[in-house]
């Protein structure tokens, strides 16, 4: 196989570099008209037919020959047959994942709280799991067990009563893996089916599919626009972009590291971004010749030729310093310090969904083992939203309990503000409780 790589080269310096940046970033997940008429479609026909459209759906487009809903159901011991036909070794590496897993998201947990002022009013928080959240996992040879794990253990550590699958079966091939990264993380029930119509089930809820409070998960431009359309009826977890990864390296890292660092997210597809951000020039020239000598080598070389050629970049800058702003300015999903002291850099970090520190810490580790979540934000949107996690499943209710003197002092507080936004009655109900000796203050 022969590819070419034609990587982008920026240099901050350039009066012109905040544009080619941008226009390096620039990514729109814009479903048009023609997906967004067909998943609007397909929602319909869910929610007015159920179950009898699901199997009509799971025939036409996954090739499944399913007469019922029976046949797109899989019960626990399907699961556990699932650990039977994997290899020792994936069993292994899909226990030890989970449990580190497991081990992060534990700190997680949030707990209810209450305090007690000097009247006896009572204020406080309770922390409550959601009752049923819905699990989405892409179907077929190209699908991720990890992301199983990802996405159901953080909800099984909230306390959630119930976790529910959907994943697609083309041409009725199942995926072992995913199967035993579901029985290995608790995953309650499993619908072998996929699409706008699996999303559009959970939210709604069919005769056999219960409706969820929330769905996480990725899934293609069907999936995402059925998400979008769903949120409000149910959560959803985020509307994920391309897969992406920004290095920054004070240039004595092995130049054949972070090139493969590069590709391990452009291997993705062709959408997705890997950057460089480096103030050695020589370095840069050093990747540049690794990327080209390592391409030959990748079995998914013509994806991550694409993905680099496309939206790849070594950027050069003035030093350090000015390679934190530019990656702060980025807010990359995934940020990899590979410098000398990372820990003195970090505080200085305010965007990223993941930061890996130091040389020896690839991208890969977080994808499925380290303990952290893969489920991050993408497309800048680490400016203001953070990784999955166990808060994702939980809600808080606010707690408040008024003693009779503090709904009497609150009271009065409550009257001036009420009558202020001329909400009479508002005001009345907070006023028949202050006590008859406060009323004259």
């Amino acid at each position: 196989m022969t590819v070419s790589t034609a990587i982008a080269r920026l240099n901050a310096a350039d009066p012109d570099f905040a544009r080619h940046l941008d226009h390096l970033l620039s990514w729109e997940s814009v479903s048009d008209d023609a997906v967004n008429q067909r998943v609007l479609d397909i929602i319909k026909a869910v929610r007015e037919r159920g179950d009898a459209a699901l199997v009509e759906f799971t025939q036409r487009f996954d090739g499944v020959d399913a007469k019922r809903i029976d046949d797109l159901i899989l019960g626990r011991e399907r699961l556990e047959l699932a650990l039977t036909r994997i290899t020792p070794a994936q069993r292994e590496a899909l226990e030890k994942a989970a449990s580190r897993v497991r081990l992060y998201h534990e700190r997680q947990k949030q707990d209810s709280w209450q305090y007690t002022e000097a009247d006896g009013t009572v204020l406080g928080q309770k922390v409550t799991p959601l009752d049923r959240a819905g699990l989405y996992v892409p179907g077929g040879k190209a699908s991720y067990p990890s992301s199983v794990l990802m996405n159901a253990i953080p909800a099984k550590v909230a306390g959630v009563g119930e976790v529910v699958m959907v994943v697609p079966t083309p041409r009725g091939e199942f995926n072992e893996l995913v199967l035993a990264a579901a029985c290995i993380a608790g995953v309650d029930r499993v619908f072998t089916v996929g699409g706008a119509q699996a999303v559009a089930a959970l939210a709604y809820g069919t005769e056999s599919v219960p409706q969820v409070d929330k769905i996480v998960g990725p899934g293609n431009i069907y999936v995402a626009t059925a998400k979008r359309h769903v949120f409000g009826q149910v959560g959803i977890d985020m509307i994920a972009g391309p897969s992406e990864i920004l290095v920054v390296c004070d240039g004595q890292t092995d130049p054949d590291w972070i090139a493969m660092d590069l590709f391990s997210q452009a291997e993705h597809d062709e959408d997705a971004q890997a950057i460089l951000v480096s103030p050695d020039a020589a370095f840069l020239d050093r990747v540049a010749a690794s990327i080209d000598k390592l391409m030959p080598t990748m079995e998914r070389a013509e994806i991550i030729e694409k993905s680099i050629n496309g939206r790849g970049a070594l950027v050069q800058v003035r030093d350090m310093q000015q390679a934190i702003e530019v990656a702060n300015r980025i807010a990359p999903e995934h940020l990899e310090l590979s410098v000398a002291d990372p820990q003195a850099w970090l505080p200085q970090i305010r965007h990223a969904g993941a930061i890996f520190m130091g040389r020896h810490t690839s991208e890969a580790l977080g994808d499925y083992c380290a303990g952290p979540n893969h489920v991050l934000p993408t497309s800048g949107t680490a400016r203001f939203s953070s990784p999955l996690g166990v808060y994702d499943f939980q809600k808080r209710s606010s707690i408040i309990f008024c003693s009779e003197q503090g709904a009497s002092e609150l009271g009065r507080t409550a009257s001036v503000l009420a009558r202020g936004e001329s909400l009479t009655a508002h005001a009345r109900s907070a006023e028949y409780r202050i006590l008859t000796q406060d009323k004259g203050n």
